[in-house]
């Protein structure tokens, strides 16, 4: 079983996970926004065996070259964002001046696939391509819990007003892909708390179950 620690990095908060497995010993890490001494204090000492982005915005991707550099491990991106690590522009870090340098490095090693299971510490997960935020967002299921990146939050959804989004997309990425599994499942987005799949299919005021 997986066990999980958040950091949440930087000016936006963005939510940063190392996800551990049984042994306690491997980690990867989902959505480094910062090269934060706190997030590097918790990796040494662990394999760290690869770093997964859900998408290439700015506040997700900013301590990728640190982290790459210091653990030499490769990163995981959809193919569809696969040249926003390297151009500041289409990661939206020279829109947001007042917040961040601009974020550049270099392009990931892996590009993540729509259903595709792949086998980190001793788990499988699950990529579930979930666009409208962005068109190469994706969710990560293991076991019963979802890394859903900033296309569900607690009673709120991703905003897509920003380059590459999509309303209709993120709500059919909702309804049909996360709103598909088990309310049991725990959700743990991008931005703020955790919640469920049941919760947000009650009570979420943005996308209603069809």
């Amino acid at each position: 079983m997986v066990t999980f620690q958040r950091f949440s990095l930087g000016a936006l908060q963005t939510n940063a996970y190392v996800v551990t497995g049984a042994d306690r010993k491997r980690a990867i890490v989902i959505d480094p926004g910062t090269p934060d001494p706190a997030l590097i204090r918790r990796l040494e000492g662990l394999k760290l065996e690869a770093i997964v982005l859900t998408h290439a915005h700015f506040d997700h991707i900013g301590g990728v070259d640190e982290l790459r550099k210091r653990f030499g491990v490769p990163v995981y991106l959809h193919a569809m964002e696969k040249d926003w690590l390297v151009d500041p522009a289409k990661n939206g870090s020279l829109r947001w001046v007042d917040v961040t340098p601009p974020v550049k490095t270099d392009p990931a090693e892996h590009a993540l696939e729509d259903g595709q299971t792949l086998e980190w510490i001793g788990e499988s997960f699950r990529v579930l391509h979930t666009p409208g935020h962005s068109p190469g967002s994706v969710s990560l299921l293991c076991g019963d819990i979802l890394f859903a990146g900033d296309a569900l939050f607690r009673r709120s959804v991703g905003r897509t007003d920003l380059p590459g989004g999509s309303q209709a997309a993120l709500e059919r990425s909702i309804r049909e892909k996360l709103y598909a599994l088990p309310d049991s499942v725990l959700v743990l987005p991008g931005h703020g708390e955790e919640t469920t799949i049941g919760e947000e299919k009650q009570s979420n005021p943005y996308v209603r179950p069809l």
